[in-house]
């Protein structure tokens, strides 16, 4: 019996290939969202990636990647709010430098979070990291309340001009798509308030950050359609063409234009957000069949 061959691995220059035919250029800032099962073996592992996009975008380019952070607490924040800061006593705090990205957000982003010269921000829900040469401007001084809204990574990302690479990634996981939801004039958007350990100037203490609900959606679940808005909202983006089609390694990628995916994707939310009753189950804006919710964070 013959053993099927084990396919070799690319290198990060091939992957500079793949990343400049689709689109990526020097002095590009650029947010990644990555499968790294989709790209395939490269040569370095993960961090054969990020060298791939540190060269794509050069010595004036910007990486950034959305890192959340794992908290093994969260269960906490579906308890009465009067009760959550004593549950939280024995938690370990979040710390920016050290607490590694929420699971959810791949590989790829906790491999980033800890490469050499990659720098965070200090928000326990929406952390970011980036490298590159605006890479501190990009994650300095962000709001902690509405860490997706104005003056967030996200908001800086479209008014930079920046770009969103797609690699193989879930449909669901456009992330420049929650400061759509900030933007979009949708009536009673749903807010929370979670509660977090972290370290403060004295020491571990407990906060609160209050946002828009980025895991659940920004309207009741009984008023979204049945499959995950985001994804509803990247199909019908790609659908205008007017996003950059290709291949990164063995990964369908795509490279979408942040301010322009933003405005679209605040429009649909205008138009059908509330879901329209009866046409919850139909996939009525895009023809697709769907599934399950899912989250989007």
């Amino acid at each position: 019996m013959t053993t099927p061959a084990t396919e070799e691995a690319r290198t990060p220059e091939e992957l500079v290939r793949d990343l400049r035919a689709l689109g990526i250029s020097e002095g590009d800032l650029v947010m990644v969202h990555a499968s790294l099962r989709a790209i395939g073996p490269v040569q370095g592992g993960a961090a054969g990636v990020i060298e791939a996009l540190d060269a794509a975008v050069g010595p004036t380019g910007t990486v950034t990647m959305l890192l959340g952070a794992r908290d093994d607490w969260d269960w906490v924040n579906s308890r009465p709010e009067d009760e959550r800061p004593a549950l939280l006593a024995d938690a370990a705090p979040f710390d920016p430098l050290t607490t590694p990205a929420q699971p959810d957000v791949g590989t790829l982003a906790e491999v980033l979070r800890r490469h050499p010269g990659t720098v965070v921000d200090d928000n326990p829900e929406g952390r970011f990291a980036a490298r590159g040469a605006g890479a501190a401007e990009l994650v300095a001084d962000t709001p902690w309340d509405d860490y997706y809204g104005p003056g967030s990574v996200l908001a800086r990302l479209v008014a930079g001009g920046g770009k969103v690479l797609r690699m193989g990634a879930d449909p669901d996981t456009t992330s420049v798509l929650h400061h759509a939801e900030y933007l979009a004039e949708v009536p009673d958007k749903l807010r929370v308030r979670r509660y977090r350990k972290v370290l403060g100037p004295d020491g571990p203490e407990v906060r609160v950050v209050e946002a828009l609900d980025d895991e659940d959606g920004i309207v009741p679940e009984a008023d979204q359609p049945a499959t995950d808005y985001f994804a509803l909202i990247l199909d019908a983006y790609l659908a205008t063409g007017r996003a950059t089609v290709g291949r990164v390694g063995d990964a369908d990628s795509h490279v979408l234009d942040a301010a322009d995916m933003v405005a679209f994707g605040a429009r649909w939310m205008e138009e059908h957000l509330p879901w329209p009753d009866g046409a919850r189950s139909t996939g009525t804006a895009t023809g697709t069949t769907t599934g399950p919710q899912t989250s989007k964070r």
